[in-house]
C-alpha cells in the first residue's frame, strides 16, 4: 500500500482503534485542547501524536498532559532522526526499554521524545507545515 491519509477520522472509526504501523497518517480534529488531550490519552496504544497549532501555551500544555510516548509539535512524523528513542507508551511499547538508542541508561523511566518545529508566517500571514527535505 502506498502512502494513505485518514481525514476527518472519529474515536468510532476501526482504524483508530487499530496500531498501524506504515505509510499511514490519521488525522483526528478536536475542537479543544482538553478533547485532543483526551484523544491520545484515553487510546489503548500510547505510540506518537502531534499537534499542529500556532499557540506555544496550547503546544507546552499538550506535551506536559498527553500520555504518549513520542509527540510531535508542528511536526507530523513526532520522531523523524534515527538517534532519538523511538517507542511508545501503553500497548505500544514491549519491555522496559523503548527499542534503541540510550534507553539502557534511563532503564526504569518513561521516555518522552518532543519534536518541535515552529515556522515563521510567510508574506501573506500563513505559516507552512510543511517537512522540510534537502533539494
Amino acid at each position: 500500500m502506498g502512502p494513505t491519509l485518514l481525514d476527518h477520522v472519529a474515536a468510532d472509526h476501526r482504524s483508530y482503534h487499530e496500531e498501524i504501523f506504515g505509510p499511514v497518517l490519521q488525522i483526528l480534529r478536536a475542537r479543544t485542547l482538553e478533547e485532543a488531550t483526551a484523544y491520545a490519552t484515553r487510546h489503548q496504544y500510547g505510540n506518537g501524536v502531534a499537534i499542529f497549532t500556532r499557540s506555544g501555551h496550547a503546544a507546552r500544555e499538550f506535551v506536559s498532559r498527553v500520555e504518549v510516548g513520542m509527540v510531535g509539535v508542528n511536526v507530523p512524523i513526532p520522531v523523524p532522526v534515527s538517534y532519538h528513542s523511538f517507542g511508545g507508551w501503553k500497548r505500544s511499547g514491549f519491555g522496559d526499554l523503548n527499542q534503541y538508542g540510550m534507553d539502557g541508561v534511563r532503564f526504569y523511566t518513561r521516555v518522552k521524545t518532543v519534536t518541535q518545529r515552529w515556522p515563521a508566517a510567510d508574506a501573506a500571514g500563513e505559516s507552512s507545515f510543511v517537512i522540510p527535505t534537502m533539494a
